[in-house]
């Protein structure tokens, strides 16, 4: 299909019926303005638009989006809601939330409680290898510490998914790290010290922020707690950084959490179980709505040409910048805008870096940008945006879980913001770059 700038006219619609509503209501000073019209029914028109605009038979058109709807990496997405939603509700259901809490407000100074989540969630992360399932297994507890403390709820949870995302981004098992390494050739090692190198200072200056932020906590003695009820997500972290799929860790975190519940409560029955954890199924119901209609949504775009009419005009951008000169910081500069901007469109990271994968690799080459660097830029980048995507899949489960708008929580993920600008300072001065590899050549602007 040939690039086609109209493709993308569906997403555009999308974000003008979902975030101007919300804005308008609120404006209006109706309370939870951007709960007024939900994205899963803003999103229909764009639907609709993008069905119209499509090419070939009408039943080709439906075909493509529900080929769209059904990828894996959307299923998958879909079926970690589900369990997320089940494990979240049986553990708070058997006081697993609150025991968690008060056992980690008892042995953690309150002025380090943000901090200490932030490294937590970064290290189970880099082990798991997925945000999501970081997301999941951290978020819940996020929002009892925000209860027994007067910290806000945006904050705490923001500070979770800004660590999910640091340790997507750098993680050897992550499938950002391995798109990104794969498309440009490199190896996972090499990748990974570029992306530390750009990482660690916008980590070490949100940890800095997330102290101060929360030096006014004041933490009432904790309550009285049982280890055992704990277990759950000792044994949820435990397995995800065992490399145990995240599906598995969250099913078996569900059949312990329920078992301890019926061993424990005598009022706790295989009844109550059940209602539980159908519970946790439908309080992702919006979520899971979303994101099926987005990758369809997704498909349409990536069909009709929008994606690489994006990219087009993105390298054609890069070279009249370049004035016949190519350098280092304009195809850098190109390659970061492509992935973003596809990131954007599609609201999955991992697949704008496959969609721009061979573009970034051609630019790489044009304009003597190391293979490291190109997907370095490639797998943080596409992080950034995701993080701050209010329809994309982190956003929307954390808000889901802690019942906060995905819009106000896309603006309290600062680590995500303070690793956007740290990577733009590297391109721009063309700090933590590392030590150049064997026959590489840079050229400068």
């Amino acid at each position: 299909m040939a690039p086609s700038a109209r493709a993308l006219l569906p997403l555009l619609l999308f974000l003008a019926l979902f975030v101007g509503a919300g804005l308008w209501y609120q404006s209006q000073g109706v309370a939870m303005g951007f709960y007024q019209v939900s994205a899963p029914v803003a999103i229909l028109p764009a639907i609709a638009l993008g069905i119209l605009l499509a090419h070939g038979p009408l039943s080709q058109r439906i075909d493509t989006f529900i080929r769209g709807v059904g990828d894996p990496t959307i299923v998958t997405m879909v079926l970690i809601y589900l369990l997320a939603g089940a494990f979240a509700s049986v553990a708070k259901a058997v006081g697993g939330v609150d025991a968690t809490v008060n056992f980690g407000l008892s042995v953690i100074p309150s002025t380090l409680v943000l901090p200490g989540l932030f490294l937590i969630t970064a290290f189970v992360a880099t082990a798991m290898g997925t945000s999501m399932g970081t997301i999941a297994a951290i978020a819940p507890i996020a929002v009892g510490v925000s209860d027994a403390t007067d910290l806000s709820i945006l904050l705490t949870i923001g500070t979770v998914v800004g660590g999910a995302m640091f340790g997507d981004n750098l993680s050897i098992i992550s499938d950002t790290t391995i798109a990104a390494t794969r498309t440009q050739g490199v190896k996972m090692r090499d990748k990974f010290r570029m992306n530390l190198l750009i990482a660690l200072p916008a980590a070490v200056i949100a940890l800095i922020w997330l102290y101060f932020s929360g030096t006014t906590a004041q933490v009432t003695a904790p309550g009285d707690y049982e280890l055992v009820r704990v277990l759950p997500y000792i044994a949820v972290l435990v397995l995800a950084v065992s490399g145990v799929n995240v599906l598995l860790v969250l099913f078996i975190g569900i059949l312990l959490a329920g078992a301890i519940g019926l061993g424990l409560q005598p009022d706790y029955s295989i009844a109550a179980l059940s209602k539980d954890i159908y519970a946790g199924y439908t309080g992702m119901q919006e979520i899971l709505i979303l994101s099926l209609m987005i990758g369809g949504l997704g498909a349409l775009m990536h069909a009709g040409g929008g994606l690489a009419w994006l990219g087009r005009q993105i390298d054609r951008i890069s070279h009249l910048c370049s004035r016949g000169k190519p350098g280092r910081k304009t195809g850098e500069a190109g390659i970061s805008t492509a992935v973003a901007l596809t990131n954007v469109c599609t609201a999955n990271n991992t697949v704008a870096i496959l969609l721009t994968g061979q573009l970034a690799r051609e630019m790489a080459t044009r304009y003597g940008v190391e293979p490291r660097r190109s997907a370095s830029l490639l797998d943080i980048f596409s992080c950034v945006v995701q993080g701050m995507l209010p329809y994309g899949a982190q956003i929307l489960l954390a808000s889901s879980l802690a019942k906060v708008s995905p819009l106000a929580l896309a603006g309290s993920i600062h680590y995500c913001w303070l690793l956007g600008i740290s990577a733009l300072i590297s391109i721009v001065t063309g700090s933590f770059r590392g030590r150049p590899t064997r026959g590489a050549t840079e050229r400068e602007n």
